[in-house]
């Protein structure tokens, strides 16, 4: 078993906002990542995307550690890409710059052979709920919402929240959450399989997870990378199709209308243009 030193909570970059550490539970080894922009709603900028990404590499080789959990900190999970990251961007900028890196982070981290806990104490919104579903499991408080706002803001789901919601819930419900832009309860996204998990609390939503940590490092490593594997040919790489029609959103003037709307806190006004 690899010696790990013990783990300081701080982060490797500088703004410490994306937290991660190896913790052991009965001698196995497992991880946690943690968003730490409760100021900000946990708003994914590029260098907290590029530093999930970072982790995903180092724990794509890394034979000890059995399991991971990510997780956000304050009152919600991940309210998506940060506006002020992407709202200015021309439309090849968005699908070059912001898009396709993000979608091959969230990539990187699906495709981890260890199992991925996504433990939401709080809302998951746009990006965040992208985020999420990268994760093999998911378990949520009942006060959480989910939800796909990105119509308001005349925009569509950046990183492949489209393909990967109707995937997992169904086209139908898909288009309920996408396109009327509200969000969802927990309970509701647990009726329709978005979460596998419904806690009353944050303490009952750790004693759930670590009931899941004791099965999952009890597992076979190996069986449950396979299974992940055989579960990942389900998923096609639509990655440029995705990142075009995010381009084409992103040059629209409603998007832009949209945009400046959200920057003035006042409702947008539409032309279909």
């Amino acid at each position: 078993m690899a010696n790990y030193p013990k783990s300081t909570g701080e982060s490797v970059n500088m703004e410490q906002e994306v937290l991660f550490e190896r913790q052991q539970k009965d001698g196995v080894t497992w991880a946690e990542i943690t968003l730490n922009r409760p100021d900000k709603g946990n708003a994914l900028t590029m260098p907290m995307l590029e530093r999930l990404g970072q982790i995903a590499d180092e724990l794509r080789d890394d034979r000890e550690t059995r399991a991971i959990v990510l997780r956000g900190k304050g009152r919600f999970f991940c309210t998506g890409g940060d506006i002020d990251a992407w709202g200015n961007l021309t439309p090849r900028e968005m699908g070059r710059d912001w898009i396709l890196p993000g979608i091959e982070i969230l990539e990187r981290i699906a495709r981890l052979p260890q199992p991925v806990i996504a433990a939401i104490t709080g809302h998951a919104f746009g990006g965040g709920l992208e985020l999420a579903m990268a994760a093999d499991l998911r378990i949520a408080v009942k006060q959480a919402k989910f939800g796909n706002p990105e119509v308001t803001l005349g925009m569509i789901p950046g990183w492949m929240g489209t393909r990967r919601l109707a995937e997992m819930i169904g086209p139908a419900r898909a288009r309920h959450i996408i396109l009327l832009g509200s969000p969802v309860s927990a309970a509701q996204a647990s009726d329709w399989g978005l979460v596998t998990g419904l806690a009353e609390d944050a303490g009952d939503l750790e004693t759930q997870l670590s009931g899941w940590l004791d099965r999952l490092l009890a597992n076979g490593p190996a069986s449950m990378a396979l299974i992940k594997g055989l579960l990942a040919t389900m998923h096609q790489d639509l990655r440029e199709h995705h990142a075009s029609a995010v381009a084409q959103a992103a040059g629209t003037e409603d998007c832009k209308e949209g945009v400046r709307a959200f920057a003035e806190k006042r409702k947008p006004q539409y032309r279909n243009r």
